[in-house]
């Protein structure tokens, strides 16, 4: 049995010979989904990340970068949208048909090989995080009060747009989607219940229901504390949630409530495997593997992504490697004292020093 036929056991809770690290993916991601933005001339490929630290550039929404820090993405400084609803009158939309948009699209998909992996779709930014980087979050914040009809207005506008790229990705064949919004903090959400409710949930139902109409599956992507959103992501149709951050939630209770209903990726401390040791990476691995996959459904990976310690993560692989073949086995040890881990009823509470 290949990687991919052992994700769909995972993802379906059924039965399967060992945990994976994550879905073999092969994937496609429209221009702009990076942030990148439209040459100024011939052969300028218009920023984006890449850049050196310092740098600035307009992706094709408009909004503008500056990359900061080395080893870390840009943050978006220019807001074009900043003054809603005056703003939406004049704003001229990236359109999903442009060539130079989609065309990358069937140019990547080209050389899939449908056997070995999954062919997978990027929303990156996909709703609430694409809206502020348009109005500027402070002020996407007090508009979702004090301009409610031009946030409806905003939100739709922007998922026609992925709505658009959703009937590309569909064209070639693509078996998953990922989507991506931050909507936890480390202690709750960054929105009230009410606001996600209200003003997300009916955009994102658009684009998962065209997606379910077609069999795919969605990885939805959302850091922090999102337990108050789980039963929101189930009836949404969302397939794997990641990447469940151990410092942000009660994992043994987000698996509880997920239990033969969603697929769980991550839950491995990014504090654990920046810091080390590599026998507390192994430990905490061990950890996870018994507290959220014991009955499928878990992908074991790190709750976030960042440069890592190259020896520190490949402990992370080879651990999953050799612990995470079915039947699991409980950890052996984690005991109170162990570097960076305070052993508690079923769960690991990282230490923040």
């Amino acid at each position: 049995m290949n990687a991919k036929q052992t994700a769909l056991q995972i993802i379906h809770f059924d039965h399967p010979e060992r945990v994976l690290t994550g879905p073999p993916e092969h994937g496609l991601a429209f221009y702009g989904a990076n942030h990148e933005g439209y040459g100024a001339r011939p052969g300028d490929d218009g920023g984006g990340h890449h850049l050196p630290v310092g740098s600035h550039w307009t992706d094709i929404w408009g909004v503008r970068w500056h990359r900061e820090h080395e080893g870390v993405m840009g943050f978006p400084r220019g807001h074009p949208l900043a003054d809603l609803p005056e703003a939406l009158k004049t704003y001229t939309w990236p359109d999903p048909d442009d060539p130079r948009i989609c065309g990358r699209i069937y140019d990547q998909a080209r050389d899939w090989d449908r056997e070995a992996t999954f062919l997978v779709g990027s929303h990156r930014d996909t709703l609430w995080e694409k809206s502020y980087m348009l109005v500027g979050m402070e002020a996407m914040m007090i508009d979702f009060h004090t301009e409610p009809e031009a946030v409806r207005e905003l939100l739709h506008r922007i998922m026609d747009f992925h709505l658009g790229i959703a009937r590309h990705y569909l064209a070639t064949g693509v078996e998953m989607v990922r989507l991506s919004d931050d909507l936890g903090t480390q202690r709750g959400l960054l929105l009230s219940p009410r606001i996600v409710r209200e003003f997300l949930v009916p955009e994102y139902r658009r684009l998962l229901a065209l997606y379910k109409e077609h069999g795919v599956l969605v990885n939805f992507h959302s850091c922090g504390h999102v337990m108050p959103l789980l039963e929101t992501f189930i009836d949404l149709g969302v397939d794997i949630l990641n990447p469940i951050q151990a410092t942000a939630n009660d994992l043994p209770k987000l698996r509880e409530m997920t239990q033969g209903r969603m697929a769980l990726q991550g839950g491995v401390s990014s504090a654990t495997i920046v810091r080390g040791p590599i026998d507390a990476i192994r430990d905490e691995v061990a950890l996870r593997l018994w507290q959220l996959g014991p009955a499928g459904g878990y992908f074991c990976a790190a709750d976030q992504g960042m440069p890592w310690p190259e020896p520190h993560i490949q402990a992370l692989y080879e651990s999953v490697e050799l612990l995470g073949v079915y039947p699991l086995a409980p950890p052996k040890a984690h005991a109170a004292g162990k570097p960076g881990t305070v052993a508690t009823a079923g769960n690991a509470v990282h230490r923040q020093n």
